[in-house]
């Protein structure tokens, strides 16, 4: 199977091109050249990738059915926001470029597997950095997971020795409250993900969040851990009367009205493009063989240059096995927040 190769330019070229497209000065032509060499950065993540989700998925296969393995490499609008939100940040530094997530039952599941990669010594890779937002929540938004970034380390093939991979390790519950707020940021317009839009919204996505923890026996979002199970519950139906959250969700979750996807399901395609046209109400998906994937991020790069140039559509480049699970993975680009609305329902009613 073939990998795009790490770019031969010079990391500072790299970092220069990272800082280009965050400028608004910049020129068409610079621009362009900048969002190429950007594109050549992030698909030579795909390698290290491949390496995490197999192990990933070897480890899973010891865990519980139902566990999720999905893999992606960042949207280049995600990764220009973060560069603008971060002006120290440097396109050769950033985490999560190339991410690989698991997706568990439950929190003793998650809990196990964050040991087995810390403690294992077969795993060469050097953990760089950790982050727990479960134990440690973020307050402003109430975001829910458990981060390790590591440095790819590949004596075989050193050209992509230092490459960063960030994975995500979360329960069915936390992804769930996750992809709801993805999806509603796509719904009104705003970077809800980003901690950006209305603060009712981000609220309401704080609260809910806090109860989900107490649900799962875990520290509740800090400006919330006053309040009780019940207290919480009881602020959910607050916030969700205040701004009619699941009477607008009703109204949004159409759903998509379309999967133009051809033959999609077959257990024979590794790497699927998606591209979500949300003002129609259409997914598109398009699949791709294991010996595909330079095309694939290929055609990745023409829908984001489309998206760039005004066409109102959000593509992402997926590895998830097959469509149905990829929904499951992936269920804010499938318009879709019926499971996080029957939680919220069940706490409302509970309450009134």
């Amino acid at each position: 199977m073939r990998f795009p190769p790490v770019p031969s330019v010079s990391k500072k070229k790299i970092n220069k091109a990272g800082q280009t497209l965050t400028q608004g000065n910049a020129s068409s032509i610079e621009k362009s050249n900048a969002r190429e060499l950007a594109y050549r950065w992030r698909a030579c993540h795909a390698y290290p990738i491949n390496t995490f989700q197999s192990t990933l998925r070897t480890k899973l296969r010891n865990y519980p059915c139902g566990a999720i393995v999905a893999q992606r490499l960042k949207r280049m609008p995600t990764i220009i926001d973060k560069l603008q939100r971060y002006p120290a940040m440097q396109l050769t530094t950033m985490q999560d470029i190339g991410g690989v997530r698991a997706i568990l039952e439950t929190m003793k599941d998650v809990t196990r597997l964050v040991q087995e990669y810390k403690e294992g010594s077969r795993f060469r890779h050097e953990l760089v950095d950790e982050k727990n937002y479960i134990e440690f929540p973020r307050s402003e938004d109430g975001y829910r997971s458990h981060h390790l970034i590591y440095k790819y380390r590949n004596t075989l093939n050193p050209a992509y020795d230092g490459l960063r991979i960030e994975l995500q390790i979360r329960t069915k519950l936390q992804h769930v409250w996750a992809t709801a707020v993805e999806t509603m940021g796509t719904f009104l317009g705003q970077a809800l993900k980003s901690r950006q839009g209305d603060q009712e919204w981000l609220d309401f996505f704080a609260v809910t969040s806090s109860s989900f923890s107490h649900k799962e026996k875990c520290p509740p979002i800090p400006r919330f851990k006053h309040l009780s199970h019940d207290e919480t519950n009881r602020a959910v139906a607050e916030a969700e009367t205040a701004i009619k959250a699941l009477e607008k969700m009703s109204g949004f979750s159409i759903a998509a009205n379309e999967i133009a996807s051809g033959e999609v399901s077959s257990q024979a395609y590794t790497y699927h493009l998606i591209i979500l046209d949300s003002l129609a109400g259409l997914v598109r998906i398009q699949a791709y063989g294991r010996d595909s994937y330079e095309k694939a991020v290929e055609d990745y790069s023409h829908a984001e240059d489309r998206a760039a140039k005004g066409e109102k559509i959000e593509p992402v480049l997926v590895s998830a096995g097959r469509v149905d699970t990829i929904m499951r993975a992936y269920p804010n680009f499938f318009l879709d927040i019926r499971e996080f609305m029957q939680i919220v329902d069940e706490i409302v009613s509970t309450v009134n």
